[in-house]
């Protein structure tokens, strides 16, 4: 059985807000979003999220969530220009022993993104 994609739910009560913080700032498209629900559908090449405000079926007292999300990028550097200015950092651009050269971030709801590239694919 193959496995076809990943696309993870982020639960916020700031529905608007985290749209106009994917849009605006990381470059995202909001390809549908239904206000009934309380939920929207991001995406930007080949990344999709979801949004979603928290139901009565979940507990919910603010957003947490215990890892990040982890992006590769073709060019990270062109990005970390992009974005530093403009976001809440979690950590700076640097090169890492396993070969990685990386930075995160975090939106507007606390949840950490990281952004990476293969030392071996730097321009």
């Amino acid at each position: 059985m193959k496995l076809k994609a990943l696309r993870p739910v982020l639960w916020t009560e700031q529905l608007t807000e985290t749209i106009d913080f994917y849009v605006d700032t990381l470059g995202f498209t909001c390809s549908e979003k239904n206000d009934d629900w309380g939920w929207a559908s991001l995406h930007k090449d080949d990344i999709e999220v979801m949004l979603a405000k928290p139901n009565e079926h979940t507990p919910f007292t603010k957003p947490t969530f215990t890892g990040s999300f982890y992006i590769t990028t073709e060019d990270v550097n062109a990005l970390w220009e992009q974005l530093k200015d403009k976001v809440t950092i979690a950590y700076p651009i640097e090169t890492f022993d396993w070969e990685m050269r990386e930075f995160a971030i975090y939106d507007n709801n606390g949840y950490m993104l990281q952004f990476g590239q293969d030392v071996n694919e730097l321009k």
